[in-house]
C-alpha cells in the first residue's frame, strides 16, 4: 500500500486548491458530456459527422473551437501570473506553480491557440476563396487536425498529472535539460509539441499544395484574394522552419529519455544549438501567426470600406520580403549573449528592414480607407484597432533591433508589452475579426452586432490599460520572469492597473463567448450567402457552404471575383449556369483519429518513460499508416438529383 500512495502522490499533482478544483472540474466536463451524447444518442452522428470527416469546412470549426478553449485556458493562466504580480509580495502562486503557469500560458497561447485558430480560419476560407471543392490532400488534413488535438490534450494533462514543464516556452538548455529539470514535465513538452508540430507542417504542405494547384479556371497568382495569398506565403515559411524546431524537440527528447548529451556542455554538447534551432524557427513562427492575419485585414478593410485594396502587387511583394527577412533575423534573441560587432550589427539591420514591408502594409490599408464607404462593423472595428495597436509594437521592435539599446530593454517588461502588442493586437485582433467575418460561412447565421461591439471595446481597451504601462514599468527597472517583488520599487500601483486591464480582457472575452452561445439561438440568418456584401468567391455560394463547396466550379477573370460576377448579372451579362454534373468528393475516414489516439498514448508513455506502453503506441501509428495504405476506393460521387435538391434549398435554384 506504501508503494501504491507513493506512487499515486507522483502520479497525480496534489497539495493545492486550485489543482483540485481542475480534477473536478475535467470529471465533470467529461461526465457531462458522456451523459449529453448518450442521453440523446449523439454517439454514431459525432462518429460520422465530425470525428471521421474529411470535409474542410468541418476541421476548420473543429479547429477553431479547440483553439477558443485553448485560448481560456491560456487567459486563465495569465490571470493568475497577474493576480501573482497584483501587488507586492503576494503568495497567490509560489515560485514553482508560477514557472509552470509561465511556461504553459506561452506555449498553449502560441502552439495550442493562436496557430490552430489561423489553420482553422484557412481552412475554413482559403478553399472557398481559390474556388475548389476540398484540399489537396483531404485525409492529411485531418491527420493533421487530429494529430494537433493529441498533442493538445497531452499538454494539457500535464496540469493534473505529473505536473507542468516550468522551463519557459523556449525551454532553454540546459535548463529543460534533464539534470536540472528531473521531471516529467519537460517530457511533456518536447512530446505534445512535437506531435502537434508534425501536424503543423503537413497543414503547410497541403495549403501549399491547395493554393498552386487547384485554383479556379483563371484565377491567376496574382488574382487570389489576399487572405489566400497570405497563406501561401505562410505555408512555405512552415515547410522551412518547422523542421529546425523539429529537430531539436527531437535532441532534447533523445537527451532527456535515452541520456544523450546534445545540449550539454561537459559531454561535448552545447546549450546555443538548442537556442538557434528554437529560434531559427521562432522568429519565423511569429510571422506564421501575423501574416494570415495581415491577409484577413486586408480582404476585410476591402470590403467594408466597399473598395478594391490599394496596392494590391506591393501587399504582395511585401509578404514575401517579410517571409525572406523573417529567416534572417532569429539572432536578435541574443543581443545580450555576448556576439561579436559584426554579427549584432547585420541582425539589428535585418531586423529593423522587416519593419519596412511592414509599414508599407499600413500605409496600403490607410489609402483603402480613404475616400471609402466605410462601415463600422464588428469585424471592421478589429481591423481598425488594429493599426494603431499594432504600430506601437512595430515602433517599440525597431527600438529593440537597435543592439545597444536591447542590452538595456531584453529583459525587462518592456519586452514583454513588445511582443504582447504585436502578438495581441496583430494576431488575436485578427483571429477575432476573421471569426466574426466568415461565422455566417460557418454556420448560416450572422453573431449578433450589439454584442459583438462590446466585445470588441471591452477587450480593446483593456488589452490597452494591460499592456502599455508595461513599457513604462520596464524603463523602471522590472524584469521579467520574477514572480514577486518588495514594496518601495514603485511597481505595485503600475502591477494593479495592469492586472484590472487583464481581467477586463477576460470579461470581453467572457461577452464574445455569450455572444456565440446567443447567437446560435437568436442569430439573424444569413439567407443570402452574402451577408457583408463580400468581394470574393467564398460569398457567391450558400452559407453554410455545402459539402462539395461549388456546384459549378467558378471562372475567374478579375480579382475581386464576385464582385465582378454581381457587376455582370446587375449589367445583364451573366451566363446561364451548365447543367449539373455528378461531383467527385473524398470519403470520410476514421484512420486519422484512431491514428491520434494511438499517438497520444506513446506520447504518455514517453513522458513516464513508460515503453511498455509507448512501443504499442508506436506500432499502432504504423499500423493505421499501413492500414490506410491499403484504402483504394476512398471517394464518392454526389449524384445530379442530390445537388439539384441541396441548391434549391438553398434558394439558388427557381
Amino acid at each position: 500500500m506504501d508503494s501504491i500512495t507513493n506512487f499515486l502522490s507522483h502520479f497525480f499533482v496534489t497539495g493545492d486548491p486550485m489543482i483540485y478544483g481542475a480534477d473536478a472540474s475535467i470529471a465533470l466536463v467529461s461526465v457531462a458530456v458522456l451523459a449529453v451524447l448518450t442521453y440523446f444518442k449523439k454517439w454514431k452522428w459525432l462518429w460520422n459527422e465530425w470525428l471521421t470527416t474529411v470535409d474542410h469546412k468541418k476541421i476548420g470549426i473543429m479547429y477553431i473551437i479547440a483553439a477558443l478553449l485553448m485560448f481560456f485556458r491560456g487567459g486563465v493562466d495569465a490571470l493568475m501570473m497577474r493576480t501573482q504580480l497584483a501587488m507586492p509580495g503576494l503568495s497567490f502562486l509560489n515560485a514553482e506553480h508560477y514557472n509552470q503557469v509561465f511556461t504553459t500560458h506561452g506555449t498553449i497561447m502560441i502552439i495550442f491557440a493562436a496557430m490552430p485558430f489561423i489553420f482553422g480560419l484557412m481552412n475554413i476560407a482559403v478553399p472557398l476563396q481559390i474556388g475548389a471543392r476540398d484540399v489537396a490532400f483531404p485525409f492529411l488534413n485531418a491527420v493533421s487536425f487530429w494529430l494537433f488535438f493529441a498533442g493538445a490534450m497531452l499538454f494539457n494533462l500535464s496540469f493534473v498529472i505529473g505536473g507542468s514543464p516550468d522551463a519557459g516556452w523556449s525551454s532553454y538548455a540546459p535548463f529543460a535539460g534533464i539534470e536540472l529539470n528531473p521531471g516529467v514535465g519537460q517530457n511533456y513538452y518536447v512530446l505534445a509539441v512535437q506531435i502537434s508540430g508534425i501536424g503543423s507542417l503537413a497543414t503547410g504542405i497541403n495549403f501549399l499544395v491547395t493554393i498552386l494547384k487547384m485554383r479556379a479556371p483563371g484565377m491567376k497568382l496574382f488574382k487570389m484574394p489576399m487572405f489566400s495569398w497570405s497563406i501561401l506565403i505562410t505555408s512555405v515559411i512552415i515547410i522551412f522552419a518547422f523542421p529546425a524546431f523539429t529537430v531539436a524537440l527531437a535532441l532534447m527528447t533523445i537527451d532527456r529519455l535515452f541520456g544523450a548529451h546534445f545540449f550539454t556542455i561537459a559531454a561535448g554538447g552545447s546549450p546555443m544549438l538548442w537556442a538557434n534551432l528554437f529560434w531559427f524557427w521562432g522568429h519565423p513562427e511569429v510571422y506564421i501567426v501575423l501574416l494570415p492575419v495581415f491577409g484577413i485585414f486586408s480582404d476585410v478593410i476591402a470590403t467594408f470600406a466597399h473598395k478594391t485594396l490599394f496596392g494590391y502587387a506591393v501587399m504582395v511583394w511585401s509578404m514575401i520580403a517579410i517571409s525572406f527577412l523573417s529567416f534572417i533575423t532569429w539572432l536578435h534573441h541574443f543581443f545580450t549573449m555576448g556576439n561579436t560587432a559584426p554579427v549584432n550589427a547585420f541582425f539589428s539591420i535585418s531586423t529593423m528592414l522587416i519593419a519596412i514591408p511592414t509599414g508599407v502594409k499600413i500605409f496600403n490599408w490607410l489609402f483603402t480607407l480613404n475616400k471609402g464607404r466605410i462601415e463600422f462593423t464588428t469585424p471592421m472595428l478589429w481591423a481598425l484597432a488594429f493599426i494603431p495597436n499594432f504600430t506601437i509594437g512595430g515602433v517599440t521592435g525597431v527600438m529593440l533591433a537597435m543592439a545597444p539599446a536591447d542590452y538595456q530593454y531584453h529583459n525587462s517588461y518592456f519586452l514583454v508589452a513588445h511582443f504582447h502588442s504585436t502578438l495581441i493586437a496583430g494576431t488575436v485582433f485578427g483571429i477575432f475579426c476573421g471569426l466574426h467575418y466568415w461565422w455566417p460561412k460557418m454556420f448560416g447565421y450572422l453573431l449578433d452586432e450589439k454584442k459583438g461591439k462590446w466585445a470588441f471595446w471591452v477587450f480593446m481597451i483593456s488589452f490597452n490599460i494591460c499592456f502599455m504601462p508595461m513599457y513604462f514599468l520596464g524603463l523602471m527597472g522590472m524584469t521579467r520572469r520574477m514572480y514577486t517583488y518588495p514594496a518601495g520599487l514603485g511597481w505595485g500601483p503600475i502591477n494593479f492597473i495592469m492586472t484590472i486591464g487583464a481581467f477586463g480582457m477576460g470579461i470581453g472575452f467572457a461577452i464574445m463567448a455569450y455572444n456565440i452561445v446567443w447567437s446560435a439561438i437568436h442569430g439573424k440568418k444569413d439567407t443570402t450567402g452574402d451577408p457583408w456584401d463580400g468581394r470574393t468567391l467564398e460569398w457567391s455560394i450558400a452559407s453554410p457552404a455545402p459539402e462539395y463547396n461549388f456546384a459549378h466550379i467558378p471562372t475567374v477573370s478579375t480579382r475581386d471575383a464576385f464582385e465582378t460576377m454581381k457587376e455582370e448579372k446587375r449589367a445583364g451579362r451573366a451566363k446561364p449556369p451548365a447543367p449539373f454534373k455528378p461531383i467527385h468528393m473524398p470519403n470520410n475516414s476514421g484512420i486519422p483519429v484512431i491514428m491520434s489516439a494511438f499517438m497520444f498514448v506513446a506520447g504518455f508513455g514517453f513522458v513516464f518513460w513508460w515503453f511498455w506502453m509507448a512501443i504499442p503506441g508506436v506500432i499502432g501509428v504504423i499500423a493505421c499508416l499501413i492500414a490506410r495504405s491499403f484504402v483504394y476506393d476512398d471517394f464518392h460521387h454526389i449524384p445530379v438529383d442530390e445537388i439539384e435538391r441541396t441548391e434549391r434549398a438553398a434558394g439558388r435554384l427557381s
